[in-house]
């Protein structure tokens, strides 16, 4: 199979399903050679099933590719030193991570509880941090020694994260502590040939379904503008040699969109040159709320 990932290796996590099992296969059509991680839980992250990850070998395989499945958990710190070197035991080396496996727990931060919030920081926030840092410290081996690296990492944030969405303060906060540090990861990297970015993908999938305003499938053979395999293009575009100027971005993608987020800024604001009188504020920090151009919410009643 020949294509823009022509012999690249790439481990793609949450891969048996959905986002994940996409990316696989479209890295594959374009030649890479893929590790396919996946617990094979439930949404909730409970469970495990060694099924969706060979399932997704054996379609890459079938079509004439080359992959092996992985079962770690991405949470696991010793579990994601062990995916990595899956990728190198059996391809040779490792140019391309993709950070995609996720949970959901949602409540609202009043009744969350502590195992709710713990089990989707480790999935999402952890399970990112774990394979990336262990496929860093590879690259970094292999530059310090001479050795040239042209080696990518696509980080899986979400729009949960960069616009706050009410009943999701877990996922959200995971979301959007992997937008950071994939961008302080790409200012880390860079020297060493490893370029990071991340998506804020929107697809229809297990984990979306059941939310509000989830889109129904079109007929059969219409145009799914929430098809799960949309997202692939963009990321295994990121995942090529082609992608060597990008870093440190966060893409919203969807569809046929693809939009550049752009982080934090200074928005309006004023120096007063002095400390500030406490109850001078009232006169000044409405002003300048009003001029970023978010709404105030309305007083609350007491």
């Amino acid at each position: 199979m020949t294509g823009i990932c022509e012999g690249r290796v790439a481990i793609v996590t949450g891969a048996g399903r959905g986002i994940g099992r996409g990316h696989a296969l479209e890295l594959a059509r374009q030649g890479a050679k893929v590790v396919v991680n996946d617990i094979g839980g439930a949404v909730d992250g409970s469970g495990s099933d060694v099924g969706p990850a060979q399932q997704v070998v054996d379609e890459i395989v079938a079509m004439g590719g080359e992959a092996v499945a992985n079962t770690d958990s991405v949470a696991d710190w010793e579990g994601a030193q062990r995916l990595v070197n899956t990728a190198v035991e059996n391809f040779g080396t490792l140019d391309v991570l993709v950070n995609n496996a996720g949970i959901l727990r949602d409540r609202m931060v009043f009744n969350m509880t502590e195992q709710e919030w713990d089990a989707v920081i480790a999935v999402h926030l952890k399970g990112t941090f774990g394979p990336m840092r262990w496929a860093s410290a590879y690259w970094r081996e292999k530059a310090k020694a001479g050795e040239e690296v042209d080696a990518r990492v696509i980080n899986t944030a979400s729009t949960s994260g960069i616009f706050a969405n009410p009943g999701q303060g877990n996922y959200g906060a995971a979301k959007s502590g992997i937008a950071s540090l994939s961008i302080i990861a790409a200012k880390e990297l860079g020297k060493y040939g490893v370029n990071v970015n991340a998506i804020a993908p929107g697809a229809r999938t297990r984990m979306t379904e059941n939310l509000g305003g989830a889109m129904s499938k079109p007929a059969e053979g219409d145009w799914d503008e929430r098809g799960a395999d949309n997202i692939a293009p963009l990321v295994t575009w990121l995942a090529s040699a082609e992608s060597k100027d990008i870093t440190g971005q966060v893409f919203i993608v969807g569809g046929g969109r693809i939009n550049v987020a752009i982080n934090w800024q200074r928005g309006p604001g004023v120096d007063n040159g002095a400390r500030w009188d406490p109850a001078d504020l009232g006169s000044v920090v409405p002003g300048l709320v009003e001029e970023a151009g978010t709404k105030l919410p309305p007083p609350r009643q007491r």
